[in-house]
């Protein structure tokens, strides 16, 4: 009991709607295209600080991460602008200049301590090491050299 002059977009009784069906798999593609492109645009700061060093990248995706949960933009934005500054590396000098420090350090022998060349053993005792001399030596007449060690 239809009439014969209705558009071609009106279904008839029992059949399927063809323009609901095509309309409804096209607004699934729209909002996964949008949501797409949504987190493209998102994750941009960490893809451009990927780049970059460990510490900078972390802080951009958790500036990234806060401004997604939270829906505040400046932190985007930071984040962004993070990505977009090129910060100086100062570990790898400081890390340089310990090694070498350490290098240096290593290689260095330390003082032989002074004592007789007969081949005897010389003690001495607190009082005679702040004077610098041992008993041998003021035997012998000579002074021994006083060892003086690092605090």
């Amino acid at each position: 009991m239809t009439p014969h002059h209705l558009p071609f977009y009106i279904a008839r009784p029992g059949e399927t709607d063809v323009l609901m069906i095509v309309m409804g798999i096209f607004l699934i593609l729209v909002v996964l295209g949008v949501g797409n492109i949504y987190l493209r645009l998102h994750s941009l700061p960490e893809r451009m600080a990927h780049k970059s060093q460990k510490l900078q990248f972390e802080i951009v995706a958790v500036l990234g991460l806060i401004s997604l949960f939270t829906h505040m933009h400046i932190f985007w934005i930071a984040g962004l602008l993070l990505a977009l500054i090129d910060l100086p590396d100062f570990s790898t000098p400081l890390t340089r200049i310990a090694g070498s420090v350490e290098k240096i350090a290593d290689g260095e022998n330390p003082p032989a301590a002074a004592g007789p060349t007969d081949g005897t053993t010389v003690t001495q005792t607190a009082p005679e090491m702040r004077q610098g001399t041992s008993p041998a030596s003021r035997q012998a007449g000579t002074q021994a050299k006083e060892v003086r060690g690092h605090v």
